[in-house]
């Protein structure tokens, strides 16, 4: 009699945790879903409810053969991040700048070149003619990549990260086409000279070897201050 009484009690249990092992099971497939989504480790701090990347080396960029290139390659180095233009009036800097990386580069100096067509059309060509160009005219030597955006929708993300570090903060007043650029952007927006944007070709965003961004040259600034300002942290 006892044995019989005892059988829906054994019953009831059996369908206990049979209940528990599905539950089990489906919780375990609901997290092996579920970190197919969540990344592993973040590149990414959130300050003031802004997500940003942490350094420079968190970024890529399209080389000109069309391959990805981890800034990571970089890392311990000093950078001078430039978009460049192969018609502009600031366009002789190349010289300069070929100059101050032959004599920097084995201190650990590297000068990264992304060329760009948004300030005056003044980048027509292909990738394959911007180099020939560059290495032609004046002998450049140092990496370029891809030529690409700086500004707007399809701007690169790692010049959204290089503007919200260093804003605009004026041109170089001593520069005689000072005048000419604050006149043609004051025609255009009132309010230019608030906005972070990048401003004209060959615009400088130096790196120091943590990979954080330490300063902002518009193309107006003297290269002799640039170079003295990299030589400080080499």
């Amino acid at each position: 009699m006892n044995e019989f009484n005892n059988e829906p009690r054994k019953s009831k249990s059996r369908r206990n945790l049979l209940g528990q092992i599905i539950l089990l099971i489906l919780l375990i497939a609901a997290m092996v879903y579920l970190s197919r989504y969540i990344p592993k480790e973040s590149k990414v701090i959130t300050v003031n409810n802004k997500t940003e990347m942490k350094t420079v080396t968190d970024f890529s960029l399209t080389g000109k053969n069309g391959m990805e290139v981890s800034l990571s390659e970089y890392k311990g180095k000093v950078l001078l991040i430039v978009n460049t233009a192969t018609g502009c009036g600031f366009t002789p800097q190349y010289d300069g700048l070929e100059d101050m990386y032959k004599r920097l580069k084995d201190k650990g100096f590297e000068i990264l070149d992304i060329p760009c067509n948004q300030f005056g059309n003044q980048t027509p060509g292909t990738d394959e003619e911007i180099t020939e160009f560059c290495q032609v005219k004046f002998g450049t030597d140092f990496p370029q990549f891809k030529k690409s955006d700086v500004n707007g929708p399809n701007e690169l993300p790692l010049y959204t990260w290089l503007k919200s570090q260093k804003g605009f903060a004026g041109f170089d007043k001593e520069n005689k086409l000072t005048p000419i650029l604050e006149d043609m952007f004051t025609k255009a927006d009132p309010d230019w000279r608030s906005k972070s944007d990048i401003k004209w070709n060959f615009t400088k965003f130096l790196i120091n070897r943590k990979g954080e961004v330490v300063e902002r040259f518009e193309p107006t600034c003297p290269l002799e201050k640039v170079e003295a300002a990299v030589t400080m942290l080499l």
